[in-house]
């Protein structure tokens, strides 16, 4: 058969199939649009949001009412003006205290105009575009003042839980907890113990009934249940008393200190803001992960996100209700119940005004200590063992703990105060601590500056300085990414005397080996073109590192020592050939932030450190998108064979490979030794196969950003899986699958094909006939795809929004598609398939754009993934 396939673009039948015929245009207005799956979304987030609302409100010692007022205006105005779509609003846990301090001081009118000045103020941060800024607050600082405000909740609602009444302060309520404790009320334990219990065990009922069950809240189960078993029992309890609508208060002229009016105004702007910031980047994650999902609703809007929380709070407080915010466990819960609009949001806002209305009776029925026992609950969960981890591991822990206990002790506000003041310290110790050292070794002293070096390091980094004797060969390694201009000028003065007296100074960069400059160049300052040129004449590629360009260009008339006595002519041809591959400094990364240079050429990010978290050594962005990977123009040989710098051996260390090794070895080998040393203990135990191309330009790693022991990879020419005994003597893919499967038990197998593939080039392109070299008896296990893409009958698979570039492209796609078929033919994954053990996936990934899509199941569609915003 004919090897050419055409590419049906101007197919008319193809048409029809594919899309569906254009409507007439409407001929009057459109009425909206509710998707079902928002509709499903909105009731699910009205069950949680209904005993939540009314369970915050009696935290806070509110008008029961002010709850329901709170989530409605929540969900109707914010989720209208919001800049989040999924995220929903409503009376926060977060808000609690605050909010019971502000009507324990002023009282409940108030507290309402408070509210009010509040969400003015959000709307003025709105305006000047400041959102991004409350993200610049340290997390460890936003996770203990919620787990202090979690300490609070939870003491305070213990009293009711076994039947007594909340004091003011969390020292009272632990000073009044013995006494509460032995005048235990066995109805309000009984009916708190059921709440508890209700809550922690409904998402735990195991088997298919379990998954059906769990869709109902667990919070309504735990509060309809416990309200049923007091009224079945007939026990006498405090319950939710809702007074009539019209004797509801509203907001009123604020009356107090005005001092103090404004801090409590500003403490409320605070926690709601920063709050329901932070739950629009956390939304933004969880959308992220849902497939299909991020296009159709794109990221937040911070600033929106802040207007529309602002127009909340104004409404709320005039109408009588509380703070607003963004709250986690209503927006997970909508995004887990498959919204995909704002349009839930707004839905659940409604049917808690239709409750509010027309549910009195029945919401009358419900417990206080039921409601207590539920806030309590969230009040626990506030302090996340996550959290904690997390900011141990950072070596946040003190700012966390200082925090979490300024609120529980002092308030919100005076505690994230002693929290930010704690993490300046920390930052300014952090700062001054600098280690310096002085060894000699062989007759060369070294000097090892850890730490970054200002002015208060000074006196210690000239003392050992002052070390080295006259005459004698130094080296200075910064280890470090800031260096002041007090040290600059300390450690420059110190190398010219040195010199002066007939030493030689080398100073390196944060990787050993990586010269700063000579004369010396501090770290963080700029080179003109000709410094660059000539200290990135010596150039060193650094594996998992952020890279461009990554492939380096060494100029060959260029001598190593290029630049030493100032701006030779050799220094400027190497400057010219640096401008012209594209390495200059003060390159920026896209967004405006400057990226440093190190002696390389090769950029990194400012302030970071390099670790086994990202990836390198792939091609630039110049390199050749086609199948043969032809060099860059004007590329200069990097393995010794060219260039004078080679040829005479002048240049250790020259050859490409050892270079690399030897890059390993010093920079990423001690990051990654402990990790490959646990590896080597417990043996590998990876998720996933991945089987790939042999592309170089296919860095599975760093697509996938994965570490070692993640993935268990087969590469070959054209991602290829033979089908089972057709391999002719060559086994090793069918032997790969086999062990992954039936010995490593990995539960997914992707096939990864990629944009401008050599191999199905040379598969459109090869003639029928002809010697049967290796490469061609190796891609015949292709010619099935081929034969699929060439087959009128059978759909395309294609990328979601647009057509295929052209018919490289289309067979690329199609022998993914292909090679899965091909894939569930060997027994062991059909296997694990039957036994619900394994899951096959379909992946494309474009080179020239970065971009990954995954096969949708059922439909032949690759779908492009995501970007989660990290910033949080």
């Amino acid at each position: 058969m004919s090897a050419c396939v055409p590419t049906r673009a101007d197919d008319p039948s193809r048409a029809e199939r594919t899309h569906d015929p254009h409507s007439p245009p409407p001929t009057g207005p459109r009425r909206p649009r509710i998707a079902g799956a928002d509709l499903s979304a909105s009731i699910a987030v009205f069950l949680i949001a209904l005993p939540l609302s009314l369970g915050i409100a009696l935290a806070t010692d509110a008008p029961l009412q002010a709850g329901l007022v709170a989530a409605a205006v929540g969900g109707l105005v914010a989720g209208w003006l919001g800049g989040s779509p999924l995220q929903v609003s409503g009376p926060a846990a977060g808000l609690t205290v605050v909010t019971a301090d502000l009507i324990h001081q002023y009282g409940w009118r108030t507290t309402c105009a408070i509210t009010v000045l509040a969400g003015i103020a959000q709307l003025g941060l709105g305006s000047v575009r400041v959102a991004r800024g409350a993200l610049a607050v340290s997390p460890a600082i936003v996770h203990g003042m919620l787990a202090g405000i979690g300490v609070t909740i939870a003491v305070a609602q213990l009293h009711i839980v076994v039947g007594g009444t909340p004091q003011s302060s969390v020292l009272d309520n632990l000073r009044a907890l013995p006494a509460q404790l032995a005048e235990l009320r066995p109805a309000a334990v009984s009916v708190s113990v059921l709440t508890l219990a209700l809550l922690l065990l409904w998402p735990r009922i195991p088997g298919r009934a379990g998954r059906l069950l769990r869709k109902i809240p667990a919070a309504l189960i735990a509060v309809a249940g416990a309200t049923s078993a007091a009224s079945l029992a007939g026990l006498v309890l405090p319950k939710v008393d809702l007074p009539s609508w019209s004797s509801h208060a509203l907001a009123g002229l604020p009356e107090g200190p005005v001092l103090g009016l404004i801090a409590a105004v500003l403490t409320t702007t605070l926690v709601c803001s920063v709050q329901s910031l932070l739950g629009a980047v956390a939304v933004d994650k969880m959308v992220a992960s849902r497939p299909g999902l991020p296009a159709r609703v794109g990221r937040s809007h911070l600033d929106r996100e802040l207007l529309g929380q602002g127009a909340a709070n104004i409404v709320s407080g005039t109408l009588g209700g509380l703070p607003v915010a963004g709250v986690a466990v209503r927006s997970s819960a909508n995004v887990q119940a498959g919204a995909v609009s704002r349009n839930s949001t707004m839905l659940h806002g409604v049917l808690v005004v239709v409750a509010a209305l027309l549910m009195v009776p029945i919401l009358e029925l419900i417990p206080l200590a039921s409601l207590a026992a539920l806030v309590m609950a969230v009040g626990i969960q506030m302090v996340s063992l996550h959290h904690i981890r997390t900011v141990t591991r950072h070596r946040e822990v003190l700012v966390y703990a200082v925090t979490t206990l300024g609120v529980v002790f002092f308030g919100v506000l005076e505690g994230v105060t002693l929290g930010i003041a704690m993490a300046v310290a920390v930052a300014l110790h952090r700062l001054t601590r600098t280690r310096i050292t002085h060894d000699e070794q062989e007759g060369v002293h070294h000097v090892h500056v850890r730490g970054q070096l200002t002015f208060l390091a000074v006196p210690r980094l000239s003392r050992a300085l002052h070390l080295v004797p006259q005459g004698a060969h130094a080296v200075v390694e910064l280890d470090g990414s800031f260096m002041d201009h007090a040290a600059y000028e300390s450690l420059q003065d110190w190398q010219n005397t040195h010199s002066a007296h007939g030493g030689s100074v080398e100073l390196v960069g944060r990787r050993a080996g990586v010269r700063i400059g000579e004369p010396t160049t501090p770290v963080g300052l700029h080179l003109d073109a000709g410094q660059a040129a000539a200290e990135s004449a010596d150039c060193r590629c650094h594996p998992w590192t952020p890279w461009r360009n990554h492939q380096c260009e060494i100029p060959e008339s260029v001598p190593s020592h290029a630049g030493r006595e100032g701006h030779t002519e050799e220094a400027q041809a190497a400057a010219e050939a640096a401008r012209s591959s594209g390495r200059r400094t003060g390159d920026t990364d896209g967004s405006g932030t400057p990226l440093t240079t190190d002696a390389t050429g090769t950029p990194g990010e400012p302030g970071t450190d390099d670790g086994p978290g990202s990836s390198g050594a792939v091609a630039g962005p110049g390199d050749a998108d086609g199948p043969t990977g032809s060099a860059r123009p004007g590329a200069s040989r990097a393995d010794g064979a060219g260039g004078a710098g080679g040829a005479d051996g002048s240049r250790p260390n020259t050859h490409q490979l050892a270079r690399g090794i030897s890059a390993f070895q010093r920079n990423t080998a001690p990051l990654v030794r402990g990790e490959l040393a646990r590896l080597a203990r417990e043996g590998q135990q990876p998720s996933q196969l991945f089987l790939t191309c042999a592309d170089s330009r296919v860095v599975t790693s760093m697509i996938t950003s994965s570490g070692p022991g993640d993935l268990f990879v087969v590469r070959n020419v054209g991602n290829l899986v033979p089908l089972p005994g057709q391999e002719s003597g060559d086994d090793s893919v069918a032997a790969a699958i086999e062990y992954a499967v039936d010995v490593l038990r990995v539960r997914s197998i992707t096939v990864c094909g990629h944009s401008g593939c050599g191999a199905m080039q040379t598969l459109l392109n090869s003639e029928p006939g002809g010697p049967q070299t290796s490469l061609k008896r190796w891609l015949r296990h292709g010619l099935p795809s081929l034969e699929r893409v060439s087959d009128e009958s059978r759909p395309w698979a294609r990328l979601a929004g647009r057509a295929p570039a052209d018919t490289v492209e289309q067979l690329c796609l199609t022998n993914v598609v292909q090679q899965l078929e091909h894939l569930r033919a060997h027994e062991s994954v059909a296997r694990a398939l039957r036994a619900g053990a394994l899951e096959l996936h379909g992946m494309y990934f474009h080179v020239g754009e970065a971009q990954a899509y995954l096969l949708t199941e059922g439909n032949e569609v690759f779908d492009d993934v995501g970007v989660a915003d990290l910033s949080a």
